[in-house]
């Protein structure tokens, strides 16, 4: 795609449908538009209602509209999360029976020991959370992050479905006729309310699902999260990666960031792990970012292997390049990732990563805004 500058959303949308690119990343600040965007891309693609659903599904904030709180204070009424009538959660909980993989990917990104009941018609939820002593504190009222989560688990519960129903190539063997001339999926800012830790999970969760998508549906990601962005760059390294830009005319850019992320990924790793070691915040998949800084650097440099480069750090280049290995996970994050580290590895990062900074001349990133 050409870059263009002074456009208006239309034609930003009307850019991105013209892509032949499987996957289209775009970062932006908040109050960019991002959310405008994906309302002028439905509008572009499906002009009336009743095939909106066959061209094209969306994630925003105005699916989260469709799920708000009962709350009758006054009458002592026990708090429960409604669902308004619609095809999206109709389909995929009613007609699907998925509500258990919605359960499973809820309690994956928040605890699992908090439950999520849907009522028989799957127009309210109510939640549980069992404690450490087997007590269950029951119909309580989940916090705004979480309740995002549980809405996202229900569109990538669909999101799972859709893939799996359209990786059947013949049309006349599939389960449903349902998504046969889809060909879009709009996912904005679907980690707004989640911690680091679970925002990882998610963006290589969300990768790992749309590579194993073997259909022509076409995915657009939008996002103001750096990390989230960054992810999902080096996880889908073939897709097309922009930054768009409100102007003070009102107009935007969309600008090709492809090449490289915006934000140069292994400088932000760095900088991600300098102020994790700076708060004792450690864990398991910040080897993960130093395997990846490792990766970068080593193929800038010319050497033929990552584990080459430690070879110029003070101890045993063995015994660093198996201590990585062991701990990093190249291919996913589980849950397992986010586990705390023993000391002696949270101080062996460190020094890897002092190290680094000193043999190869990083220039140390610093919290101060004044000298």
């Amino acid at each position: 795609m050409a870059e263009k500058s002074s456009v208006s959303l239309v034609e930003i949308a009307q850019e991105l449908k013209n892509s032949n690119k499987k996957v289209q990343l775009i970062y932006a600040f908040n109050g960019s538009g991002k959310t405008r965007l994906s309302r002028e891309f439905k509008q572009l693609i499906s002009n009336n209602e009743e095939n909106e659903a066959l061209k094209i599904i969306y994630y925003n904030a105005f699916t989260e509209d469709l799920f708000h709180w009962d709350n009758d204070l006054d009458n002592d009424v026990e708090p429960k999360l409604k669902i308004q009538p619609n095809s999206f959660t109709n389909w995929i909980l009613k007609k699907q029976g998925k509500d258990t993989d919605v359960v499973k990917n809820f309690q994956h990104y928040t605890d699992e020991k908090l439950t999520p009941f849907f009522n028989q018609e799957f127009s309210e939820v109510r939640f549980s959370f069992q404690r450490g002593n087997d007590e269950i504190e029951e119909n309580i009222k989940i916090s705004k992050g979480e309740e995002s989560n549980f809405i996202w688990s229900v569109f990538y519960s669909l999101l799972e479905e859709i893939i799996e129903v359209l990786n059947v190539l013949d049309k006349e063997y599939r389960e449903t006729e349902r998504f046969d001339d889809l060909e879009y999926i709009f996912i904005d800012d679907p980690v707004s309310s989640l911690d680091e830790n679970h925002l990882i999970e998610l963006a290589v969760d969300l990768s790992q699902l749309i590579k194993k998508s073997e259909s022509n549906i076409k995915f657009i990601i939008t996002t103001h999260n750096p990390l989230f962005f960054n992810i999902l760059s080096n996880e889908l390294s073939s897709s097309q990666k922009y930054r768009l830009e409100k102007g003070e005319d009102g107009l935007y850019n969309l600008k090709n960031q492809s090449g490289d992320s915006p934000f140069s990924y292994h400088l932000f790793l760095k900088s991600e792990l300098e102020k994790a070691i700076e708060t004792g915040r450690i864990y398991k998949y910040h080897y993960n970012f130093l395997r990846n800084i490792l990766e970068k650097t080593s193929t800038f440099l010319g050497y033929s292997k990552w584990g080459d480069l430690l070879s110029k750090f003070s101890g045993s280049k063995k015994a660093y390049e198996k201590r990585i290995i062991n701990i990093s996970s190249h291919s996913k994050h589980s849950g397992e990732e986010i586990a705390d580290l023993t000391e002696n590895d949270k101080r062996v990062l460190k020094f890897l990563l002092e190290q680094l900074n000193e043999k190869y001349n990083f220039k140390k990133e610093s919290n101060e805004t004044n000298s």
